[in-house]
């Protein structure tokens, strides 16, 4: 196959962080860009070098020199566009969250596989060495069998009017950036949820500004996830074992060099782990080795639905203040 033919569906912040990483690769090139606002996309074309600017998301679908997309739009749009564009016949790398509700998953990966696409969600964390090693030292029992998790996201969110403050466009702080913290929690326990209990602080809006979430596990763990909007930024991992504790200082966002903190019993120790020169790069690499290879992507549907349905819950569960049983909606996904 030749160079995968990449297509923006929105010219979000994000995207400015997804460009270099197309360019990087050798597998790819990006040729279109498409906004609501004709003139944005004209103007966004001209100062990233991109062949083609489109007046609407639909024309970049319609545009046979693209061959996958790039979804950077608001989250209620995210299952809309991603379902057009496998109408369309373009794999999709689509931003976190992939889905407000996990039943759409189904729909994505039934349409993916009866199209013969790839359709993944863009959680670049989840690409880095930093990630595999923290996964292979719970796994090992580094600092014992898991008994509790820890994982949280905030940073303070003053641009107004913004998507992540308005509730139709499925904005919030467990949405946004808590949606980090509930995928790691499930990485690190190697389970899904059965039960969770949520605690929000609301806007006027509706949506949740701060939000706290408990998370049990079948295997007896007991997650706590945290994100929110008005704190100075701060993320953080730490799984407590029946032995010690591990911490990962720096989990969404890795640089070239990062720890992670061991600790057990009297011995600590730091482990050193490289990452990448530039993020977002892997991420774009294991969707192009998955579209023109075959290979499974990191992040598989069944991982999505997974998160959305926890997401889901807690939502769900703060709204009425009580416990949720975390349910797989409809049938299971195709990975």
């Amino acid at each position: 196959m030749d160079a995968l033919r990449w297509g923006l569906l929105g010219t979000a912040q994000i995207t400015r962080r997804l460009i270099p990483a197309i360019r990087a690769n050798r597998r790819s090139v990006l040729t279109a860009v498409g906004s609501r606002d004709a003139s944005r996309a004209e103007a966004y074309a001209r100062q990233w070098g991109i062949p083609h600017a489109h007046d609407g998301y639909a024309r970049v679908l319609d545009n046979p020199a693209v061959d996958a997309v790039y979804i950077s739009l608001p989250n209620s749009m995210h299952a809309e566009w991603t379902l057009a564009a496998i109408d369309a016949g373009k794999h999709v790398l689509c931003e976190k969250p992939l889905v407000l509700d996990p039943e759409d998953v189904d729909r994505i990966a039934h349409k993916a596989q009866t199209r013969a696409v790839t359709v993944s969600e863009a959680m670049m964390y989840r690409h880095e060495p930093l990630t595999a090693r923290a996964v292979r030292f719970a796994r090992e029992h580094a600092v014992g069998p898991p008994r509790s998790i820890s994982a949280g996201f905030t940073y303070q969110q003053s641009r107004a009017p913004d998507v992540r403050l308005d509730p139709a466009l499925g904005g919030g702080s467990l949405w946004d950036i808590g949606c980090y913290a509930v995928s790691y929690a499930r990485l690190l326990a190697g389970e899904e949820p059965e039960e969770v209990f949520g605690w929000a602080q609301w806007t006027p809006s509706g949506v949740d500004e701060s939000f706290t979430g408990l998370m049990r596990f079948p295997s007896g763990v007991v997650a706590t996830i945290h994100s929110g909007f008005r704190t100075a930024y701060r993320t953080w991992v730490e799984l407590a074992g029946e032995d010690g504790v591990m911490r990962v200082p720096n989990p969404f966002k890795p640089g070239t060099r990062e720890d992670i903190e061991l600790q057990r019993q009297d011995v600590a120790r730091r482990v050193a782990v490289e990452g990448s020169l530039e993020l977002f790069v892997r991420e774009v690499a294991d969707f192009v080795a998955s579209v023109q290879d075959g290979r499974d992507p990191v992040v598989s549907l069944t991982e999505s639905q997974g998160n959305a349905a926890a997401l889901q819950a807690l939502h769900e569960s703060a709204r009425m203040g009580k416990p949720v049983s975390v349910r797989q909606r409809g049938a299971p996904p195709l990975a």
